[in-house]
């Protein structure tokens, strides 16, 4: 018999499962009390406290702290699907002819016939065997969850490297004015010296104008170098997550020599076994070849069981029963296996085949990288090291200089422009010494990131 029909249908899931509790953000009190635990000046902060800082309040953070919340979401989803489904399903059918309620019970039962019926039905669904579909899936979930929390904690790493990089930077800036400042006052004395002798006529007029034209250069080096450290402040700033700081950041700390050492070869051991970016990686192609598995497990059949209660009633017009309403329950078990479905799963097969290439051949990179980021860490310590020992022996020689050429101009057997250019030439020495601990601070940093040790 033909018939044509409308369904109008509603369903309400009552899942059998408590789901994970919120993480609740927002800027954490000891934060709020470094910052707050400040001088007129504003708060001076260490190193320690500057990273506790970045990691509660970076925005960065909070977002990869999310990403791991949605991976652990994703799991209990994944999970969910081993669970029965208890749920509500309402519905409305019109029939072209009229119908059976519902369907004979015995023979030569009386029944009531109709062409518009309402239904109601508490429904459970729970799969029994699904090829190894859900199993993978779920292996699959476990494994981004792994690799979500890897990259947590390689985030955290790189932002402790970040906030060390500017701290010292910051360090190293302010020696370099520090030394400006030296200079600048030495130059000042030096002018006044210079004064003296000439109105005892035993300096010339030109002696003065250079000195002069030495300090004004002095100033606009010292300008330059003060807008440089509030850059680098503000940037500090942004990489602890505080907006519009009140007081320009106070920072405590020292650059102090180091006798740290590193090689390439157990630095590489130390990085594959440490860095949670390349562990990150690995649990990644681990779920794409569970997700491949997954995939390939759509050709298998599928299992369920399947039970209903409910009721039906008439709400047209009836013929042959008196009754207007039935119950009506079922229980049994469904078999689906796919027998043509326009390609579907050999397309989403080549898919998940291709991701899987795709996340072996991002593995194998972030091996290079790796390979390449320690071998340049190591290198940079070195060098730098030298560096520094290098501008030691610079700056003391500098110094020397600098006091000969005074003693041989205030004895009047030297040039004006002679102890201008050992002035200069220490500056020079002060400040290229003092980047350079900076760096090697930096270099130091760069290191145990590269080898994903905590900092």
């Amino acid at each position: 018999m033909a018939a044509a029909h409308v369904i109008i249908w509603a369903a309400i899931g009552f899942p059998l499962t408590t789901p994970a509790a919120d993480v609740s953000d927002g800027r954490s009190a000891s934060a709020e009390k470094m910052l707050s635990d400040s001088s007129e000046k504003g708060p001076v902060l260490t190193l320690e406290m500057c990273i506790q800082i970045a990691l509660e309040n970076n925005p960065d953070i909070a977002q990869k702290k999310w990403d791991m919340e949605t991976s652990l979401a994703e799991k209990d989803i994944a999970l969910a699907q081993r669970w029965p489904w208890l749920g509500i399903e309402a519905g409305y059918t019109h029939y072209l002819d009229n119908q059976r309620l519902i369907p004979p019970r015995k023979l030569g039962e009386i029944s009531t016939f109709t062409d518009d019926i309402f239904s109601g039905d508490m429904v459970l669904r729970m799969p029994l065997y699904t090829s190894g579909r859900i199993e993978s899936q779920i292996k699959a979930a476990e494994h981004l969850a792994v690799s979500a929390s890897h990259q947590l904690i390689r985030s955290r790493q790189e932002l402790v490297f970040n906030i060390s990089n500017v701290f010292y930077s910051i360090l190293g800036q302010k020696k370099v004015i520090d030394s400006l400042l030296f200079s600048r006052q030495a130059l000042e004395e030096h002018r006044k010296r210079v004064q003296e002798l000439w109105e005892t006529q035993k300096a010339a007029r030109v002696d003065r104008l250079r000195t002069e034209v030495r300090l004004a250069d002095i100033e606009q080096k010292l300008l330059k170098e003060k807008n440089i450290l509030t850059i680098q402040k503000s940037l500090l700033a942004s990489l602890m997550g505080i907006e519009h700081p009140i007081h320009p950041l106070e920072l405590q700390g020292q650059l102090e020599p180091s006798l740290f050492t590193a090689e390439i070869q157990p630095s590489l051991a130390l990085a594959y076994s440490r860095r949670n970016d390349y562990q990150a990686a690995k649990a990644r192609v681990e779920a794409q070849v569970k997700n491949l598995a997954a995939a390939k497990a759509a050709r298998g059949p599928v299992i369920a069981l399947e039970a209903a209660y409910g009721r039906r009633w008439a709400a047209g017009s009836t013929s042959g029963g008196s009754s207007t309403s039935e119950d009506l329950g079922r229980i049994g078990a469904v078999a689906v296996l796919p027998l043509f479905e326009g390609g579907q799963i050999d397309a989403r097969i080549r898919r998940e085949q291709s991701r899987l290439s795709a996340e072996k051949e991002t593995l194998r990179k972030l091996q290079f990288q790796i390979q390449l980021e320690v071998e340049t860490a190591v290198s940079n310590i070195e060098s730098t090291r030298a560096r520094v020992a290098a501008m030691e022996k610079t700056v003391e020689q500098a110094k020397e200089s600098l006091r000969i050429e005074r003693e041989k101009y205030d004895l009047g057997k030297g040039a004006i422009i002679d102890v201008l250019d050992a002035q200069a030439a220490l500056l020079d020495a002060q400040t290229s010494f003092y980047r350079a601990m900076a760096d090697l601070h930096v270099a130091i940093a760069l290191w145990r990131l590269a080898v994903g040790e905590e900092i």
